[in-house]
């Protein structure tokens, strides 16, 4: 005959294992046809909405999360610059900056949907089983040289424009060659466009975070059966 010790031994160990338990089933009612639905679903439509919210006029500018401020080295010469009467120029080079960011973003998205479209059996397993980010990871993973690349153009186009982006090229051009400067902010455009990433994937993230608190609410019955057996 059991001893209450060891009787609630059991209970305590089955408290702890019910969790695991109806998780497994939750996902073991998901077919694998079901399950890829929805996770693509969610990437496109994570994807999709952090690109309409950045690729916009002030989409950068107004959003404080994401707006794109000076160079570091840039920031740390400000009070020495205004002093020179260079704050016109600095305010310029910023609006520049941010401006070529949403000029770049919607660029994006054929690189963001043909990784959604290559995902694999291995990428839906870890999406699945991920964290609140997942989905942002897996693009993050398989996009983020690729978007760099792409952007870079571009947002040359636009800074170039800003007397004070070349200046600041060229003076970067010889610090780096002393090792002086982090890589990412050798050119005015290697910067903009690093920051233009970063900036995706942080709305792709908010976007994830949305669609797992409320999959419902994504208005995607799909959405709502996979990611609804998740929460």
């Amino acid at each position: 005959m059991r001893t209450m010790k060891s009787m609630h031994s059991v209970v305590l160990v089955s408290a702890l294992m019910l969790p695991a338990f109806s998780y497994a089933v939750d996902l073991s009612q998901l077919s694998t046809k079901d399950a890829n639905s929805g996770l693509k679903a969610a990437l496109e439509q994570g994807a999709n909405a952090a690109i309409s919210k950045l690729g916009v006029a002030d989409g950068f500018l107004n959003n404080e999360k994401v707006k794109i401020p000076l160079p570091s080295i840039l920031e740390k010469a400000k009070p020495i610059l205004k002093l020179s009467g260079q704050s016109k120029h600095l305010d310029e080079l910023v609006v520049a900056m941010n401006r070529a960011a949403e000029t770049a973003v919607p660029m994006a998205k054929p690189l963001l949907l043909d990784a959604v479209k290559t995902m694999s059996v291995t990428d839906a397993k870890n999406i699945l089983s991920g964290g609140e980010t997942s989905v942002t990871d897996f693009f993050r993973q398989k996009t983020s040289a690729a978007l760099t690349t792409k952007f870079t153009p571009t947002v040359k186009g636009v800074t170039d424009k800003v007397g004070l982006a070349s200046k600041y090229n060229s003076v970067m051009a010889k610090a780096q060659k002393m090792g002086a400067v982090p890589e990412k902010e050798a050119t005015v455009e290697s910067y903009v466009s690093g920051k233009a990433v970063d900036a995706l994937y942080t709305m792709i993230a908010e976007e994830e975070k949305k669609i797992r608190q409320d999959p419902i609410g994504t208005g995607s019955k799909i959405i709502g059966k996979v990611f609804g057996l998740l929460k």
